[in-house]
């Protein structure tokens, strides 16, 4: 398969220093917008998280002063039709999250950095420590309600960082993982797509099953890889949990300009005995009937669910895989054409896998994640028997 990146390799790297230039201000919509409560859905109340994300674009001929008045008037006229994002979370009567429309504005910061992207090496592989100093985090903060919808920080040379709410709090990456105490380790592994290919000939080639996705593949060999790294005992659960874009499936659709969340949680469950002991076809069918049993009715019982119980997914004996490799993160243009780089700032937790694009045409994987410093020597020697 394709190559293996550390993350924990600083060698050579540049010390990234940013300095804010000028006081945070208020970018309010450019036209007058609507107010009042903008009351959100239980699938946005019940997947929710604040994302720090990151786009790193090439200079142009006209140099880099204009950078942060290029955003902040382009951010003016997206929030006339993203008011939402202008205003503050709140708790509605009803005791749900709930957007105020006020129209206070984004916070927008501007910065400058003492050197470009490419001399920090942070290309493939997020690394927190670096990214995360540019990204302006609200002091003082203590809870959600605290944090406005959005977030922007552009500097120079031309990065743009948003935090941005889909309801809910990130928390920070621990070094530790708590089931065995030892020292976490991250990898990146790039799957092509002659590699994705071979996976998905290895899944049906014993004729359990005749065909199968991308995702449900590459999916069911990461899961069964950790799995069997962890060394679980052969009686201990183990369960896949993943999201699957609902749009297509509510009957009737969604009506046009739906801005929410519109995904639902699906999960696969066996035993690590099970899993360890059958071929490839019996993880990926897994995958398969996890993704096939999201209809119309599945997606209104899951909103249902959260209605009664405002019960969020437990992760214990879990794998959680956040498929970013399909949203076009790469295709957001400020002016400067498409970004020479872009994605999250933060590593995922020790329960989650993270799946990005890669590749000038987008078309590899890189697969992120994080594992105890013995179990990844295992996984790392899995990763080659595609």
């Amino acid at each position: 398969m394709g190559s293996i990146e550390s993350y924990n390799d600083d060698n050579h790297r540049v010390e990234l220093t940013v300095t804010m230039t000028h006081e945070p201000t208020l970018v309010q919509p450019c036209e007058k917008t609507e107010k009042g409560l903008y009351f959100l859905s239980n699938l946005d109340q019940n997947i929710a998280v604040t994302v720090h994300t990151i786009y790193c674009y090439k200079s142009d001929d006209k140099g880099n002063e204009t950078t942060a008045e290029v955003v902040k008037d382009a951010l003016s006229k997206v929030l006339v039709h993203y008011f939402p994002a202008a205003g503050r979370l709140t708790v509605s009567p009803e005791g749900k999250l709930a957007v105020d429309c006020t129209g206070e504005g984004a916070v927008f910061v501007e910065a400058e950095a003492n050197c470009n992207i490419e001399d920090i090496r942070v290309h493939t592989t997020p690394d927190p420590v670096t990214l995360g100093k540019l990204v302006y985090n609200i002091p003082g903060a203590k809870n959600i309600l605290e944090i406005p919808p959005l977030v922007v920080q552009a500097r120079n040379p031309p990065v743009v960082e948003f935090n941005h709410d889909e309801f809910s709090e990130i928390e920070d990456v621990s070094k530790t993982a708590d089931l065995y105490n030892e020292e976490l380790a991250y990898r990146s592994f790039c799957f092509s797509p002659e590699d994705l290919e071979n996976l998905k000939i290895k899944a049906t080639g014993d004729g359990e099953i005749s065909t199968c996705t991308s995702f449900e593949a590459l999916s069911a060999f990461v899961w069964k890889a950790r799995t069997e790294s962890l060394r679980m005992k052969p009686d201990q659960k183990t369960k896949l949990l993943f999201a699957v874009d609902g749009r297509s499936r509510f009957d009737p659709p969604l009506p046009e300009g739906y801005s929410g969340n519109g995904i639902v949680l699906t999960n696969a469950i066996c035993t690590a005995g099970e899993q360890i002991g059958n071929p490839l076809s019996f993880t990926v069918k897994l995958v398969h009937n996890a993704v096939k049993i999201v209809t119309d009715g599945y997606m209104r019982s899951a909103i249902d669910y959260f209605e009664v119980t405002r019960a969020r997914p437990s992760l214990a004996s879990t794998l959680l895989i956040t498929t970013w490799s399909k949203l076009s993160f790469h295709t957001t243009d400020f002016g400067w054409g498409e970004p020479v780089m872009s994605g999250p700032v933060a590593l995922p937790e020790k329960e989650v896998i993270l799946f990005l694009s890669h590749g000038k045409e987008r078309k590899s994987v890189n697969v992120l994640l994080g594992l105890p410093v013995s179990a990844m020597k295992t996984f790392e020697e899995l990763m080659q028997l595609i």
